[in-house]
C-alpha cells in the first residue's frame, strides 16, 4: 500500500488479507517497529507485542484456528488524521471443532507512512474463555 493510502482504506485492506488467510500479506502492512496492544487479555494472554516480528509470530497460526468468513466493520476518524477507531464484528468458525465464531472488537489503529504502528485490539475475552474456543491456542 501506499504512504497515501488512506487509514480506513489500509485497514479494510487488512480485513481482505485475514479473510484469505494472508498472514505473511497482513503483517507486510506493519512497521518494523510495530505496537500491537491487547487492554482486556485474560491471563496467560498476551498484552503487548512488539514488533513486526512479534506480530507476525502471534498471527502464524491463525487460519490454523479460525475460518474467518465475514467482518463488518464501522470506521470513524478521528482527530488525529493518522488513527481510527473501528467497531467491527468478525464471524467464522473455529478450524478445530467448527462451532461457530462471533466475536466483537474496538480497535485503535494508527498509521504512519502507510503502515500500521499501532493497533489496539480491544476484543471479547469471554469468547476465549468459552468452552471449546481453541481459537488462539499456539498464540498464547
Amino acid at each position: 500500500m501506499s504512504a497515501h493510502t488512506s487509514p480506513a482504506d489500509l485497514f479494510r485492506h487488512s480485513l481482505r488479507l485475514l479473510l484469505d488467510g494472508d498472514i505473511p500479506g497482513w503483517v507486510g502492512l506493519w512497521a518494523e517497529d510495530g505496537v500491537m496492544e491487547f487492554p482486556f487479555a485474560p491471563p496467560g494472554w498476551p498484552e503487548r507485542l512488539e514488533g513486526a516480528d512479534a506480530i507476525a509470530a502471534y498471527m502464524r497460526a491463525y487460519p490454523d484456528h479460525i475460518d474467518m468468513q465475514e467482518f463488518t466493520e464501522r470506521i470513524h476518524e478521528t482527530a488525529a488524521p493518522d488513527t481510527i477507531v473501528v467497531e467491527m464484528r468478525g464471524i467464522g468458525r473455529l478450524v478445530k471443532n467448527r462451532a461457530p465464531f462471533d466475536m466483537t472488537y474496538i480497535a485503535v489503529v494508527a498509521i504512519k507512512d502507510g503502515r500500521i504502528v499501532s493497533y489496539r485490539d480491544y476484543w471479547n475475552p469471554l469468547v476465549a474463555l468459552e468452552p471449546g474456543a481453541d481459537f488462539a491456542g499456539s498464540a498464547r
